[in-house]
Parts: structure tokens; C-alpha cells; sequence
């Protein structure tokens, strides 16, 4: 069953990306401070997110790296248009480009 999650932590964010997640939106959280919160959808996140707390979370590197480098983008993309991040809108962007 889908799942979805919401953290201020990119890194446990990129790894959930990394285990088959998908980014589903991005808000900023506290104004004050530009804390972004990542929002999350997948399968199994509420076990991956226990075993990576515990340390025994196994991940392929490369994917976490690809993962970690794609959130940060996004939240550049993100902060410089000032905007909310919508996969669909995204979806449409990546079409028009092809």
C-alpha cells in the first residue's frame, strides 16, 4: 500500500527516493528559517524510514547520491521561482522539452 511521508531531512528524503519513493511536492515549512519539507510517496516508507533511524537501512550508493543531487535541485528550482513544486507541473515541463 502507497504511503506518504513528509520530512525537513534530505537525506532521509534522497533515501527514500533511492528505495523506489517518489517526490510528490515540496513546501517551505517555516518561513522564517526557508526549511523546506519534502514530500514523499511510496511503498514501505513507514519500515524504510524505521530501518534507516536504526542504522540498518542497505542502499545502493550511486542511487543515493543520483537522489540526494535530484531533491537539491529541485529545491534550488524551487526556491528560485518562489512557487510550490507539483510532480504533474513538472511532468508537463519535462513533455514541452522533448
Amino acid at each position: 500500500m502507497a504511503q506518504n511521508v513528509e520530512t525537513t531531512d534530505i537525506f532521509i528524503g534522497a533515501f527514500f527516493l533511492s528505495q523506489g519513493g517518489s517526490l510528490s511536492g515540496i513546501r517551505i515549512k517555516d518561513t522564517v528559517k526557508g526549511i523546506a519539507a519534502f514530500q514523499i510517496e511510496g511503498e514501505n516508507l513507514e519500515r524504510l524510514g524505521s530501518e534507516y533511524g536504526a542504522g540498518k537501512a542497505l542502499v545502493n550508493p550511486l542511487r543515493l547520491r543520483e537522489s540526494l543531487n535530484h531533491l537539491r535541485d529541485v529545491l534550488f528550482e524551487f526556491r528560485e521561482k518562489g512557487a510550490r513544486y507539483d510532480r504533474k507541473s513538472e511532468n508537463r515541463s519535462r513533455k514541452a522539452r522533448r
